[in-house]
């Protein structure tokens, strides 16, 4: 009930942030979190759906310096995401919720997600819309090797505090258009 409330109001705070800003955001910050991590080679972005905040530009970026990128794809419901190669020249169709996935491209392990949220706090808690889809990708690709996770939101969608439980993804980093936060976790 808690998450509900919450998710409810950080949804309204981050339609309103999207209405200021749209996708005219500085993407320099989400460059800049990304290359922190210089030893990272393939990142996993993600297509925006509805008022989320865009890292298209960033991708677009990131693949002009090197970076392999790849987009998540749901399978099923209950199951882990996996990522499919992505270039600024992808064909794309539609997938699940609304999200383009590449039509073609070989299935890659993200050494770096960047994640979209629907709230977020400053302990790196994160919440999204309840499917769990990127709480159990980052367990599976975790437990396989150190992955990193990073936060995309508007700085509105930060609450006091996200109600965890055992089965949450933490996050590494959040990224606003204002700021990076790190955390250790």
């Amino acid at each position: 009930m808690e998450k509900e409330i919450i998710r409810k109001s950080a949804l309204i705070a981050r339609k309103k942030a999207y209405e200021s800003n749209g996708n005219d955001i500085d993407i320099s910050l989400l460059v800049d979190a990304v290359f922190s991590f210089p030893e990272v080679e393939i990142v996993s972005g993600y297509m925006p759906i509805r008022t989320e905040i865009s890292p298209l530009a960033a991708m677009k970026n990131l693949a002009s310096f090197g970076k392999r990128l790849c987009l998540p794809v749901v399978q099923s419901v209950g199951n882990p995401l996996y990522f499919k190669e992505w270039t600024p020249d992808s064909s794309m169709i539609s997938g699940a919720f609304g999200a383009k996935i590449p039509k073609n491209g070989l299935v890659l392990k993200p050494e770096l997600l960047i994640v979209p949220l629907v709230a977020f706090d400053r302990s790196g808690a994160r919440l999204g819309y309840g499917g769990g889809y990127y709480d159990r990708s980052l367990e599976q690709l975790r437990r396989r090797k150190p992955t990193i996770a990073v936060g995309f939101a508007y700085s509105s969608q930060e609450v006091k505090k996200v109600p965890t439980e055992r089965t949450d993804q933490q996050l590494d980093i959040i990224v606003t258009e204002n700021e990076i936060i790190y955390f250790d976790n």
